[in-house]
């Protein structure tokens, strides 16, 4: 599985789309799935990153200090630059703003190593962006939307995200190590929870796909609209990841890694806090979704096209 996670990627979105179009009806129990099957994804993520190593991720100062400006200050002015050409649905700009602000901390770790990427860093580094973006979130829905974004997004849903994805999921995953560092069985459960990462990524993919399908199909207006601009923030944070990798003087596998956690977002992560907002904002889900189809497409080219950017001789980071 490890070494075919991009068809099996595809192959579980495929499945998602029969299944959504042909039994719509399975739409809202799938959606209800959604989260207990990410909280599952994102503990066995956190399990593959000792406590230790969480810690060594913070002198890392060049390749994290990378990380945070490619995700919390470049994404950001490209995504102010893209934000007034957008409709003016409100439904479609909260969507497209949850959606662009949050870096991933799921899959971008398999396409980066695919790549050649340093995803081993990339995977330490994961809870501090998952904090991160938890806390910068609600202020840049403020910065762009304004104060009046508080009368229709509750802060109730971002701060179970944060208990349910971050707190459950990271307390469980340091308490299995440290099982697993004491006793034989324990050594045993968390080897086996790593292998069933692919596994869980297929799940939680199929369960956003199936759920979420026929919404998007029933909103194709919306998804002609907002599809192009995340076809062009692929394309300009490529150029823009492999300039912040350079700028902070990062070896190759360093490089790759930034270009890829500048260019994936956390659709899987922020679904769930859309599929909370009001019905006045019913179509932020299908923007996200959209989101999603359109960069597993093309991280595919990325797996391709960033080590033609990132070259050279490697060097510490």
């Amino acid at each position: 599985m490890d070494d075919h996670q991009i068809a099996i990627y595809i192959g579980a979105i495929v499945v998602g789309v029969v299944v959504g179009l042909l039994a719509p009806a399975a739409g809202p129990g799938l959606e209800v799935a959604i989260n207990p099957v990410l909280g599952v994804l994102l503990y066995v993520t956190f399990l593959q990153v000792p406590a230790s190593e969480l810690v060594r991720s913070l002198r890392a100062g060049r390749f994290l200090g990378a990380v945070m400006v490619v995700n919390f200050v470049v994404v950001p002015l490209v995504v102010a630059a893209m934000f007034g050409f957008l409709p003016a649905d409100q439904a479609v700009r909260v969507g497209f703003l949850l959606v662009l602000l949050a870096p991933c901390v799921d899959y971008v770790i398999v396409f980066s190593g695919l790549a050649g990427g340093s995803n081993d860093r990339l995977l330490a580094a994961t809870p501090l962006l998952l904090l991160a973006q938890m806390v910068l979130l609600p202020l840049f829905l403020v910065l762009f939307l304004g104060r009046q974004l508080g009368e229709v997004v509750e802060a109730g849903p971002f701060l179970e995200a944060f208990l349910v994805l971050i707190v459950v999921p990271l307390a469980l995953a340091w308490s299995t190590q440290a099982w697993a560092a004491r006793q034989p069985t324990g050594a045993r459960v968390a080897a086996g929870l790593s292998a069933a990462m692919v596994p869980l990524m297929v799940a939680t993919l199929f369960a956003v796909v199936a759920s979420q399908v026929a919404k998007v199909g029933g909103e194709l207006s919306v998804v002609a609209r907002v599809a192009p601009f995340y076809v062009v923030f692929l394309l300009v944070m490529a150029l823009l990841g492999t300039l912040v990798a350079r700028l902070f003087r990062l070896g190759v596998r360093d490089g790759r890694a930034v270009v890829f956690t500048g260019a994936t977002r956390n659709s899987l992560v922020v679904l769930p806090l859309a599929l909370a907002l009001p019905d006045a904002l019913a179509a932020a889900p299908v923007v996200i979704v959209t989101q999603t189809l359109v960069e597993v497409v093309g991280m595919i080219v990325y797996v391709r096209l960033v080590p033609r950017l990132v070259r050279g001789h490697d060097r510490p980071g």
